[in-house]
């Protein structure tokens, strides 16, 4: 046995090294075509036998609720819908700087002192006070962890701009032209007392003029007064005594079902 071994070893060895690859290759050749031939009878699509999923068809009532909860137009809504408690504290907005992408900011705000400071987000804005974030109109400030509103100030209205050709004499004339003054707004504004409950709970304004007065100073008619300097009303004695001259003043109104803050800086 180990002598044919040894032959048929010695007699590889002595085969040229052409026949060997030339047998090599015929091999390789017999086995790709070997395996061509079984693709080409094997009755399996391209895809293996692939079929599309069905379609999901959510329900009626499925999809109301999907599409209620997201609202392409407000996505902020939901988030900030939690921080509509408007503050109490005797504090003034005069302006906001707000960052989105970093979610930072920082807002010009005057405290009891009527002294304007300018504060970033996370610092201390009063005792206890801290400015949480800052949106386009308004900042978030948290108190003892409650998250409050503070809104910008709207005791100044916007200017109104004359037409073309109208006389820029007629505009500044009338009540207007004065600007805000405790004696003209004792005389302008009304208190109507809002009972609920057999007590007091706020002074419905009205007008004793055109209006013009109310709405310079930020009021509309029909507006409810539920604090000052936040502190909660009972009587219009608790209003019209904040009516000093040079007085800064804190109002919180119901309008709408909704508490807007007001900030009145009368003149000396």
């Amino acid at each position: 046995m180990a002598e044919s071994a040894k032959v048929q070893l010695r007699a590889l060895t002595l085969l040229p090294v052409g026949n060997i690859l030339i047998a090599l290759t015929a091999i390789l050749l017999v086995i790709q075509v070997a395996r061509l031939f079984w693709i080409i009878v094997t009755p399996v699509g391209p895809l293996d036998g692939w079929r599309a999923p069905s379609v999901n068809l959510v329900s009626p009532s499925a999809r109301l609720a999907l599409f209620s909860s997201f609202d392409p137009l407000y996505r902020t809504e939901a988030s900030t819908g939690a921080s509509q408690n408007v503050t109490s504290l005797s504090l003034v907005l005069f302006g906001v700087r707000a960052n989105e992408s970093s979610g930072g900011g920082s807002a010009i705000i005057a405290g009891e002192d009527g002294i304007q400071n300018s504060f970033a987000v996370g610092e201390e804005v009063a005792p206890g006070v801290i400015l949480d974030a800052v949106a386009f109109d308004h900042v978030i400030l948290s108190r003892g962890g409650v998250k409050e509103s503070l809104y910008l100030d709207q005791s100044v209205p916007a200017e109104t701009i004359n037409p073309s050709g109208a006389s820029p004499q007629a505009a500044s004339t009338g009540p207007t032209a004065g600007g805000l003054n405790a004696q003209t707004l004792q005389k302008s504004i009304g208190f109507a007392p809002r009972n609920e409950g057999g007590r007091v709970t706020g002074l419905v304004l009205k007008a004793q003029d055109d209006g013009t007065m109310l709405r310079l100073a930020g009021f509309q008619a029909g507006d409810v007064v539920v604090a000052v300097n936040g502190r909660p009303v009972s009587s219009a004695t608790d209003v019209i005594a904040q009516f000093r001259p040079g007085a800064r003043i804190s109002v919180e109104v119901e309008r709408g079902g909704s508490k807007v803050p007001i900030a009145l800086n009368l003149e000396q």
